[in-house]
């Protein structure tokens, strides 16, 4: 696989633009934790990325935890955006996304005037019509003008930077709530579905950590074994 480069970023800087900011996300199809948003600023003459900068998921953690401070150096601008579990269940995923984006949006030192989205959809820009399970708050922010690319984290290394602030965030985030849940297996699985959460799932049921509006596997009743926190507005 050829390794991403700047070529298509550069492209929507020369039609007119002068900062643009990539984003990725991490987390959206974990059964706990954060949804997380990653974001780097860059301008048509932002140099080359670090070396090795390729997709999260195809980067060792170890990989990812040196090139995290690499990007950061590098970027104009970064932030790192959340939304809660609790912010999952009460708006659902998309409002969640939407939700972590304008807080990392909100995190930039730099304002950009084109952001560019893995995938194909927008999930930046406010809806007009009220979230699945209500009507989410207010954007905090200004959107700028939104462009999607499928496979843009393969393709584009501002992107594949975005996605590894992303995943080493999140990942230190479940690393930290592991310690208070170890029978869920967070240091390894970070949250996903992996064989050792379920278990500790149809055992334990779920943590206020869990997106209890989801079907939770073996889980009959999805109640927390422990007290809420209150909300967090602001994570990045």
């Amino acid at each position: 696989m050829n390794a991403p480069t700047l070529r298509f970023e550069r492209s929507l800087l020369r039609d007119g633009h002068t900062y643009l900011a990539a984003a990725d996300e991490v987390g959206r199809g974990a059964l706990c934790g954060p949804v997380t948003i990653g974001m780097v600023v860059i301008a048509e003459t932002t140099r080359t990325a670090p070396q090795g900068v390729r997709d999260s998921k195809l980067l060792t953690p170890a990989a990812r935890e040196r090139l995290a401070p690499r990007i950061r150096r590098w970027a104009l601008s970064h932030s790192v955006g959340h939304a809660t579990p609790a912010e999952i269940d009460e708006f659902g995923i998309m409002a969640a996304l939407r939700m972590a984006g304008h807080r990392a949006l909100a995190g930039l030192s730099v304002t950009p005037d084109l952001v560019l989205l893995d995938g194909n959809h927008d999930y930046l820009t406010p809806r007009e019509q009220p979230g699945l399970f209500g009507d989410e708050p207010a954007a905090p922010v200004v959107v700028p003008p939104v462009v999607t690319a499928i496979k843009a984290d393969m393709r584009c290394s501002a992107v594949a930077a975005a996605s590894v602030l992303a995943k080493t965030t999140r990942d230190a985030m479940m690393v930290e709530l592991a310690g208070a849940h170890p029978a869920y297996g967070w240091l390894e699985n970070k949250g996903y579905s992996a064989p050792e959460h379920l278990a500790a799932l149809a055992e334990l049921g779920p943590t206020v950590h869990h997106r209890r509006s989801w079907n939770l596997p073996g889980v009959v009743r999805a109640d927390p074994i422990d007290s809420p926190h209150p909300r967090q507005e602001e994570c990045s």
